[in-house]
């Protein structure tokens, strides 16, 4: 019997599972993650053994389709807070492995005890996969391509919502073999926007981390936001930090929801 954590990052919802369990099967993740036949999720988390020294766990990150991403700021907030409940803490600091290399979660706020507010270290962002024909096409004031251990693709319009995200979202991630995060993102002022996720093997969701960080690093780059955002999403707000010297911080909640049983049917 393998028992799962819930957990979610502004209603971006995980499950968690911490240790080396034998094998599971291949179609695990999209098992347990299917809202209607599973348990519910927009991805699975596996906390392994890290291999680098200054790593305290190793973020195995499956979508829930089943296929596996770099990354995801809402997804470590949530592997951090499990690393931390499991072993007794409310507040702390976790360095998470991840393909796209070490980040630093660290408490801001440990309280109440189903909810934890911590900063991730994102590093810098680089030149995503490009701006192809798919994106091209979309009607948008900007068309950006970032990458922030993931890629993105951030289209800017003038006002919130001007975008159908669930049906612009699928039609520029066709262009893109590997698949892309896209959001139609909104300046709502110098130290807002509002964002709105597709996200590569999910869908539509009601926040995206990475993608906060990446929007809000695209609008910087052009001059329409400061170095402190607030970053809006359906499922709730997110702060995004720009450096002096260009790194990248997020700083949002993470919550506790329970933890569950998974039947034997599904790991066999």
């Amino acid at each position: 019997m393998i028992r799962l954590s819930k957990l979610n990052g502004l209603a971006n919802d995980f499950l968690v599972l911490l240790g080396d369990p034998v094998s599971l099967p291949d179609n695990f993740a999209a098992a347990v993650c299917a809202r209607r036949t599973g348990i519910g999720a927009d991805g699975l988390i596996l906390g392994r053994s890290p291999t680098h020294a200054e790593a305290d766990v190793a973020m195995v990150l499956l979508n829930a389709d089943g296929s596996e991403a770099e990354v995801s700021g809402n997804g470590l907030r949530c592997l951090a807070q499990e690393v931390l409940r499991s072993s007794g803490r409310s507040e702390g600091a976790v360095v998470v492995e991840t393909l796209s290399g070490l980040r630093a979660v660290r408490t801001v706020r440990g309280e109440p005890s189903s909810e934890l507010v911590t900063r991730v270290d994102f590093g810098h962002a680089g030149d995503g996969p490009g701006i192809l024909r798919t994106a091209e096409a979309v009607p948008a004031r900007h068309r950006i391509s970032v990458d922030v251990g993931n890629p993105h693709v951030v289209l800017v319009t003038d006002t919130p919502g001007a975008l159908a995200i669930a049906d612009i979202g699928p039609q520029v991630e066709s262009g893109y073999p590997a698949g892309v995060n896209v959001h139609a993102a909104a300046v709502v002022d110098d130290d807002e926007i509002a964002v709105a996720v597709w996200e590569r093997g999910v869908g539509v969701t009601q926040a995206c981390g990475s993608g906060a960080v990446a929007t809000t690093w695209a609008l910087h780059q052009l001059g329409l936001v400061g170095s402190h955002v607030t970053v809006h999403m359906p499922g709730g707000s997110v702060e995004v930090v720009v450096g002096d010297d260009g790194s990248l911080s997020l700083i949002g909640p993470s919550v506790f929801v329970g933890t569950i049983e998974v039947a034997d049917w599904l790991v066999q």
